[in-house]
């Protein structure tokens, strides 16, 4: 009898845990959707893989004064959701990530800049310190950033993005993207993460589509690999 009533209230412990984890992933995502709003031409991207689907929205403007002249403050802002297919009631669950980040770019450094970095996961949440360098052009874009968790034992993360978009015609760019993703952890009992994402297809004014594709390795000698190959659409509101 004792021990059924204890173990009914730590599973109902858990419960309320689990509860309140997604309820505070919920409330994270209504507050970065309606803290976005604030920036004009949001890029909404959804990708449809054969194992699994993700909805991502990814921006990084410069913070203007009243007069709306850029200031020399870089705001990233990303929210990433992805969906495996099997997902059932324990296994194969939503995954969610809010990445947002500020950095001070002074026209001296050339694109080089300290960086701080918020994240919110499905396992914890994480402030990162780095430096970072931003390039962008209307048809070519470079960013990067070198960061480290600032706890301890932390991992080092070396994140890049490079887009390029020349014409094809008076109303059509091609698009091109890829993005690298390094999580190396200074603990030698974690496992090394890398990401990979690549998109080829043809931007006509504000709308991006066409093929892509999502990599993964996981592990530290041997490597755990995962790709998930699809169409994408982008839009920017």
């Amino acid at each position: 009898m004792l021990t059924t009533m204890i173990s009914r209230h730590l599973d109902f412990k858990s419960t309320l845990k689990i509860s309140g984890i997604k309820l505070y992933a919920f409330l994270a995502f209504i507050i970065h959707l309606i803290s976005i709003k604030s920036f004009s031409q949001i890029p909404v991207e959804v990708f449809a893989g054969h194992k699994r689907g993700t909805l991502d929205i990814m921006f990084f403007k410069f913070i203007k004064y009243k007069e709306s002249k850029n200031s020399n403050w870089l705001f990233f802002n990303r929210n990433r959701a992805s969906v495996d297919y099997r997902i059932n009631g324990n296994n194969y669950l939503p995954q969610f990530g809010f990445t947002e980040a500020i950095s001070y770019n002074h026209p001296s450094l050339k694109g080089i800049s300290p960086v701080a970095v918020a994240q919110v996961l499905n396992n914890g949440v994480y402030a990162k310190l780095g430096i970072q360098y931003a390039y962008v052009k209307k048809d070519f874009t470079i960013f990067t950033w070198l960061v480290c968790q600032t706890s301890a034992k932390p991992d080092i993360d070396h994140f890049i993005l490079l887009r390029y978009c020349p014409k094809i015609s008076k109303s059509v760019d091609l698009f091109t993207q890829f993005e690298s993703l390094q999580a190396h952890p200074t603990d030698l009992n974690k496992l090394k993460n890398f990401v990979q994402r690549v998109r080829l297809g043809i931007q006509m004014n504000t709308l991006e589509f066409g093929l892509g594709g999502d990599f993964s390795q996981l592990g530290r000698s041997n490597m755990i690999t995962s790709e998930n190959i699809g169409i994408f659409i982008r839009h920017e509101f």
